[in-house]
């Protein structure tokens, strides 16, 4: 058997999709790999092997306990933030338990009034073009999109306004998963902490207060767990989800019409994205509970499974050609599958942010254009999550509202 391959290294970075292709061709629609410190893994590239593991999750099942390498992870190891031990959140809850969990955070979510959260996105996004509208040319992921999402979630929750850019450092920090990580995921804690503890002594008409008062008697630790994975997951991909569409519409002439006043291309854009540039390339994970086959692959009990989103949405199996137009089909793994895919109250949240948020840089700075060679754009160093480190973009200054 070809060694097992590092989850780690630039190649992420510079070339994800020919990375994937390589591992599909050498290992096969799962591949044996290693994480920081030589922790092996499987990571599962295939869409009918990935539908197979997310779709059964009694097999591959969401219980880290199951996992048979706790023995050899040290206190320190970086990936504690992302696959956590003993975490008593969604992430790693199973069976009816689960499904009560989801139950809280759907209502939860569903209560939040549309119109109510376009006004907040379009509030904050305004604020934040008016700090760089005037200059001419700013980097727009740094100074816009990744200050975005946490700024609303964090509104949308009961947190007051000026504590969103604490929140966004220690996202951050913690989904990147380097010598920050577990500073980053303290400083959540201890907000959410805080959070729950004022809303219990005065409930007010947002996200936190509605989960305490759910009728599924879940405890505040559970509930914080649950609030700080929401978080991550709502802030770090949407905001890679605004970043990765602005560069495609600015780089691709097919989408040039929305610079332009169609609407129609942000949503086609923003569902390319999801296809070929997904902000979550790789989630862990799930945890065989018996010896098992997958893809040709003998997987022990307690083994790890890595869900390659972005391998599998472009698996040659499925996508025949791949370079055609996705349109509207919306069958991408991008916000998982099976009973622990993303709730669809989130996505519907998340989708909102992204899509308000674009299309307000669009009608504040008419004529954005890319001002560096799209050539020399560069990503963050993640295996995990897929963003721009930047995005300088040059328009005509106008003034602030």
């Amino acid at each position: 058997m070809t060694a097992p391959v590092p989850l780690s290294g630039p190649r992420f970075q510079t070339e994800p999709a020919q990375l994937y292709r390589e591992m599909r061709r050498e290992h096969g629609a799962v591949t044996p790999v290693v994480l920081d410190g030589d922790v092996p893994a499987w990571l599962v590239l295939g869409y009918r092997e990935l539908h197979q593991v997310t779709g059964d999750p009694v097999l591959f099942s969401r219980d880290s306990d199951l996992w048979n390498q706790w023995d050899g992870i040290p206190d320190d190891w970086p990936l504690l933030p992302m696959i956590g031990r003993k975490q008593p959140s969604i992430l790693y809850t199973v069976g009816e338990r689960h499904r009560e969990r989801v139950g809280m955070i759907s209502d939860a979510l569903e209560a939040v009034d549309p119109s109510e959260l376009r006004s907040y996105t379009e509030k904050f996004a305004d604020e934040l073009i008016d700090v760089i509208c005037a200059k001419g040319e700013t980097d727009i992921v740094g100074d816009y999109a990744m200050l975005l999402p946490v700024r609303v979630l964090a509104r949308l929750y009961g947190f007051r306004d000026e504590q969103g850019p604490g929140l966004v450092t220690a996202l951050n920090d913690m989904i990147d998963g380097r010598e920050r990580a577990i500073a980053g995921q303290t400083h959540l804690a201890t907000s959410m902490g805080q959070l729950l503890a004022d809303r219990k002594e005065k409930p007010a008409d947002d996200v936190v207060s509605r989960m305490l008062t759910h009728t599924s008697g879940f405890n505040d630790v559970e509930i914080a767990q649950d609030l700080m994975v929401m978080m991550a997951a709502g802030h770090q991909p949407t905001a890679d989800w605004i970043g990765n569409s602005l560069r495609l519409m600015l780089t691709d002439d097919r989408f040039a019409a929305s610079l332009f006043g169609g609407r129609n291309s942000v949503a086609e854009a923003m569902n390319e994205v999801l296809w070929e540039d997904t902000p979550t390339q790789n989630v862990a994970g799930r945890w065989a509970s018996r010896d098992t086959q997958l893809g040709g692959r003998r997987i022990r009990a307690g083994d790890l499974l890595l869900l390659g989103l972005q391998g599998a949405n472009s698996d040659p199996q499925v996508r025949t050609d791949g370079s055609a137009l996705t349109g509207g089909n919306n069958a991408h793994f991008s916000f998982g599958h099976g009973e622990h895919r993303c709730p669809f109250p989130a996505q519907e949240v998340a989708e909102v942010i992204a899509r308000t948020g674009i299309e307000v840089v669009l009608d504040r700075l008419p004529d954005i254009d890319l001002a560096v060679p799209a050539e020399s754009l560069t990503r963050r160093p993640s295996p995990w999550l897929r963003g721009l480190t930047e995005l300088p973009v040059r328009f005509t200054p106008v003034a602030a509202l």
